[in-house]
């Protein structure tokens, strides 16, 4: 069986039309706890990570955005004020289970009003050519088993001057950063999910997605041959996470 019928689950090799049931069954088993474990996980930093990413989308009244693999709605709901009544927020995930927790929780904040949730998935995205202003993704890349089909889907829906913006996990810039992370990635992050949401392998493979992801200029190359321009990418925590941001033309 030839390369290409297989892709990465972690460091685990499997075949291809397999790799999105294995993800699906990670997210369905962390859903429900997947908030409290990202404040956990990160100590609290994504909150930053994320407002850096709010800030950089420059999205504005009337907008149109997708938030994709938008999981439990933290970036959909700071977008659904900025767009406002005239604009519209998709949150789209391709996990029932997630989209079902960030759908419950925008309506407990009666933020569902200018927001459509969609489950999608990012390689074939269900919507119309050229048609959101801002697109993001944020710390779901690395989980979709062909990136660069996902990325070409997004250019495809994005607007003539539209942003792209991905936020993920990335390669920290120091050996000794990098040493210390590993060492927290696999001995306490696992612990830390089986201790709260009773799943040490699904934290697991988090950690190990995270290692197999594109490093910094190899996803920025991604970004450029999926046919946008001008994408420049910011390490937050050491490199720990990167931010890359394009425009289509």
């Amino acid at each position: 069986m030839s390369d290409q019928e297989h892709t990465h689950f972690g460091y685990e090799k499997v075949k291809v039309e397999d790799k999105s049931q294995r993800v699906a069954g990670v997210f369905h088993s962390v859903a429900a706890k997947y908030d409290v474990m990202n404040d956990l996980m990160s100590g609290g930093v994504h909150r930053l990570w994320k407002r850096v990413t709010i800030e950089n989308a420059a999205v504005r009244p009337g907008h149109r955005v997708l938030d994709i693999a938008g999981g439990t709605g933290d970036l959909t709901a700071q977008f659904s004020r900025l767009v406002g009544k005239q604009g519209r927020v998709v949150l789209a995930d391709i996990n029932s289970s997630m989209l079902s927790v960030g759908r419950d929780k925008l309506l407990d904040r009666g933020l569902a009003g200018n927001i459509d949730f969609v489950q999608a998935d990012a390689q074939k995205l269900p919507f119309p050519d050229n048609h959101f202003d801002c697109i993001t993704i944020a710390f779901g890349l690395r989980n979709v088993t062909d990136k660069d089909e996902a990325l070409r889907s997004m250019h495809r829906v994005l607007k003539p001057g539209g942003r792209l913006l991905v936020l993920e996990f990335s390669k920290p810039k120091s050996q000794a950063l990098e040493k210390i992370y590993d060492t927290y990635s696999f001995r306490l992050l696992p612990f830390m999910g089986k201790l709260v949401a009773n799943d040490a392998d699904s934290y697991r493979y988090l950690a190990e997605s995270i290692r197999m992801h594109p490093d910094q200029e190899t996803l920025k190359q991604m970004v450029l041959d999926a046919g946008f321009e001008r994408c420049d990418y910011y390490n937050m925590t050491g490199g720990i996470v990167a931010l890359h941001k394009a425009l289509k033309a």
